[in-house]
């Protein structure tokens, strides 16, 4: 009983620490690295300096692929502002490539695979989800589902 109990309350405090371990709106972004479409290591250091959408998807999620038509048109609009950066997860590595070249995504696209611990570090808990980072690295905007509204809150961050 005595076992139950404290397993029980281990995993209370593993689920609150990772909760509270995921970076809100004005913390620093969490350092990572994945590889690109050419196989090339990408770091979240080498894209600072720029504004950034990172956008954690997956052919899998309905709700992600629904949103790239708007996302291509935002992209035209803003690419000379703003980095859009995808990171695809919970794919295999061919239906990344596949998806990213059958809908004409032509951003940056990154690949996280099983093992990488992104989602975690990022606290991603739903798909799609849009994080904002602005030139100096720091998150200012976390959008969970498709939201119509993402994009004109991101010019309105972008112009201030």
């Amino acid at each position: 009983m005595i076992r139950k109990i404290f397993l029980a309350v281990a995993l209370v405090f593993a689920a609150a620490t990772a909760i509270a371990a995921a970076p809100a709106e004005g913390d620093k972004a969490p350092a990572f690295t994945l590889n690109d479409l050419e196989g090339k290591a990408v770091s979240l250091e080498s894209l600072e300096g720029k504004w950034l959408v990172l956008d954690f998807w997956g052919a899998w999620c309905r709700w992600c692929m629904v949103g790239v038509p708007q996302m291509k048109e935002e992209y035209a609009k803003m690419s000379d502002k703003v980095e859009f950066v995808g990171i695809d997860c919970r794919d295999s590595q061919e239906t990344w490539r596949n998806t990213v070249k059958e809908k004409e995504m032509n951003w940056t696209q990154l690949y996280a695979p099983e093992d990488s611990d992104i989602l975690a570090l990022y606290g991603v808990r739903g798909f799609p989800t849009k994080i904002v980072v602005d030139p100096k690295g720091v998150i200012r905007k976390i959008c969970v589902g498709e939201d119509p509204e993402f994009y004109s809150q991101l010019s309105d961050l972008i112009n201030d």
